[in-house]
């Protein structure tokens, strides 16, 4: 039998099937996954679509790996975030767009406080914290993280993006290895699903003191809410569930609140809250 020699379109044409039950984008990951093993980007493989594939066997090793449900920014320690790249290794929680939500509303408040400061709660890839570096002048950030991994994975992108003069990272326990500096502002995407949640086959891949926050979902947001309140700083925002607005605005009347709201995502679900202390 006369063997075809595959062009890269044939690949990405015949193999995108494969992830369709993994993703809704499988033909764009077939591309990323060609161009993350032929060192190119997206224009060369448009431009050599129909050019021979002598990588057969390395690119249906990671579609396989993909298909499993690994994510594709471990395989390709890539991740993109508020329009940035950033590194990602696995054992770190991969940034989402939703969280992008979360940096908007730290810089509507930052950008009117002069040479602010900053504490990052969970700083995981450390990209909230990197951004907000990179968009408001004179800033001073301590990002703290339980995991080692992130700790490294955080201290890798801040590097990339040179920023070691504006973050500092600490490993921490929430509070735990802060001193009783002052910060003009909390932010934190913690952990916040429900202890035995189902979750898509790609989380499963991702670590799980990055997921779950407790029996109910909302104990470690709530316990950052209760260390902030013990600390010396103005404002708090974190992200939140989607089901978890009610339970904590009732919790927000256990503290001296001067104001607060909720903010929701592009699918109008609550995603993350902004409050300032008396």
């Amino acid at each position: 039998m006369i063997q075809f020699a595959m062009t890269y379109q044939d690949i990405i044409d015949k193999h995108s099937y494969t992830l369709e039950n993994i993703t809704h984008t499988a033909q764009k990951e077939v591309q990323i996954l060609l161009c993350h093993i032929l060192q190119k980007d997206i224009t060369y493989l448009h431009k050599h679509s129909d050019q021979k594939c002598d990588i057969v066997d390395e690119i249906m090793s990671l579609i396989d790996k993909r298909a499993t449900g690994y994510p594709i920014e471990y395989i390709t320690n890539d991740v993109c975030f508020y329009s940035e790249q950033f590194f990602i290794g696995d054992g770190v929680l991969v940034p989402r767009p939703e969280t992008e939500l979360l940096v908007d509303e730290a810089i509507k408040i930052l950008r009117g406080i002069p040479n602010p400061t900053v504490l990052e709660i969970g700083c995981g890839s450390g990209v909230v914290s990197i951004m907000l570096a990179k968009m408001i002048p004179n800033i001073t950030i301590t990002a703290v993280d339980i995991s080692q991994k992130a700790i490294e994975n955080t201290q890798k992108n801040i590097t990339l993006h040179n920023q070691e003069h504006n973050i500092k990272v600490i490993k921490s326990d929430l509070y735990e290895n802060i001193s009783n500096q002052k910060f003009d502002m909390v932010v934190s995407n913690p952990p916040y699903i429900q202890a035995g949640a189902e979750l898509h086959k790609s989380l499963s891949h991702e670590p799980d003191t990055a997921l779950y926050g407790g029996e109910i979902g909302d104990e470690l947001l709530k316990k950052i809410i209760k260390q902030f309140f013990t600390h010396d700083s103005r404002y708090l925002i974190c992200e939140i569930g989607y089901d978890q607005k009610d339970s904590l605005s009732r919790y927000f009347k256990n503290f001296p609140v001067k104001w607060s709201k909720f903010y929701k995502d592009l699918a109008r679900h609550d995603r993350g809250f902004v409050l300032e202390r008396l």
